[in-house]
This record gives C-alpha cells, sequence and structure tokens, in this order.
C-alpha cells in the first residue's frame, strides 16, 4: 500500500440513498478524487513527478494514488493508459482481488455515462447511478466510480463480485495527487538503470585478455 489506509467516517460507509443516473440529493456525500479526500501529508514535489510521469509517457497532472486496507500496489501494474493517460492496480493480499486505478482525459455525464463501458467490452450495457459528484457504474461484471475532475476523469474499478461496493467507493474517496514521498513509491526513475557489463566466459584473468580460443585435446 502506499500510505496507511485513512479511517473513514463511519457516515461514508454507511448505505446510500441512491437516486437513478441524472439526479441526486444535496445531503449525499460528494466522492472526488480531490475535494473529499484528506490532503497529502506533504505537497507534491511537482519537479520529481513531472520528470518521472514524463519518461513513462504520462501526462503528470493525470498522476494520482489511492488505498485501500489490504490492498497493495501491483508495482509492475503502473503504466500509460490510451496516449498519456495512467493506470495502476492493488491487490488484496488475501483474496487476490483486484483494484485499479484509471485516469484520463475527458468528461463524463448524464448523458455519455451510458454510452462509456465499464469492462473491456464495448457492447456491454452499462447502468449508472448518481452518487453525488461521482457515477456509479456496473457493467460487464464490474462496478466502478468515475469521478469527474477538471477535463479529466479519476475511476475506480474492481470486479463486482470480489471487492465490496463500499470499499470501492472507499477506494475512489481515497484517490489523490501523489505527495513527494508516494510518487518515490508510485513511480519509477527516470533515470536510466546503469548498465550491466556483460561477463564473457572465454577471457582469461591474466594476460592481454584476448579470448581463449584454445581447441582441447580431441577438436
Amino acid at each position: 500500500m502506499i500510505r496507511h489506509a485513512r479511517v473513514l467516517p463511519v457516515l461514508l460507509l454507511a448505505p446510500l440513498l441512491l437516486t437513478a443516473c441524472g439526479s441526486e440529493k444535496a445531503g449525499d456525500p460528494r466522492p472526488s478524487g480531490s475535494g473529499s479526500a484528506a490532503a497529502p501529508a506533504a505537497a507534491p514535489d511537482t519537479g520529481e513527478l513531472a520528470s518521472r510521469a514524463q519518461a513513462m509517457g504520462v501526462a503528470p497532472e493525470l498522476v494520482y494514488v489511492t488505498e485501500a486496507p489490504g490492498f497493495t500496489l501491483a508495482q509492475q501494474s503502473v503504466g500509460v493508459l490510451g496516449d498519456e493517460g495512467f493506470s495502476a492496480t492493488w491487490v488484496d493480499g488475501d483474496t487476490h482481488a483486484l483494484l485499479r486505478l484509471a485516469v484520463d482525459r475527458g468528461t463524463i455525464t448524464a448523458g455519455t455515462c451510458p454510452e462509456q463501458p465499464v469492462g473491456d467490452l464495448s457492447d456491454e450495457h452499462t447502468t449508472c447511478e448518481r452518487d453525488g459528484d461521482a457515477w456509479y457504474r456496473t457493467g460487464a461484471g464490474r462496478h466502478e466510480y468515475a469521478l469527474p475532475e477538471e477535463e479529466h476523469v479519476v475511476r475506480v474499478s474492481a470486479e463486482t463480485d470480489t471487492v465490496p461496493r463500499d470499499v470501492l467507493r472507499a477506494a475512489a474517496l481515497a484517490a489523490h495527487r501523489p505527495d513527494a514521498a508516494e510518487t518515490e513509491r508510485l513511480l519509477p526513475s527516470a533515470e536510466p538503470a546503469p548498465a550491466t557489463p556483460v561477463e564473457r566466459g572465454d577471457l582469461p584473468p591474466f594476460g592481454d585478455g584476448a579470448p581463449d580460443n584454445h581447441v582441447g585435446e580431441g577438436g
């Protein structure tokens, strides 16, 4: 996990009164990638974040991080999404359930929500429910919280039968821009790894180091 999980208020994890797509109650909690989550302990190191993200081909402003109890970042999953988006996956150490964070350019509205697939199959039916400022979406055996931000959408998704909705919602609430320490753990270094000399078994440890082409007895 990137950080110790925050303890969310019980109210945020209580069952919500959800309305149909396109409607909401004024008193509903407001899941949001930036406004609802607590501020990081340290300010983001924008220079280091930018250099690491750009080295991967990711737009720095699309890099987010999240957290959920029992889930740990799968480092090999961190990468570019589409042209310059960002994607990473967290794994539950006990159940091996996967929690995916994806951030990309675009918008989502009451009109476009049903047209955007939750899974990888574009012909699957998608249902949408308004949950504060976010959309709770289901389709193709998956469910997702989609959080509209400025010119991009933060999505936290999982398989419906492996990650409960309250866990998914809590992870969506926890999504935020990484601070310096989180950037260090989340993104690979922008510096290329040092080249490792290739060991040649035919170079003798003495003399001028010329290859040993001696042919043994019998050819």
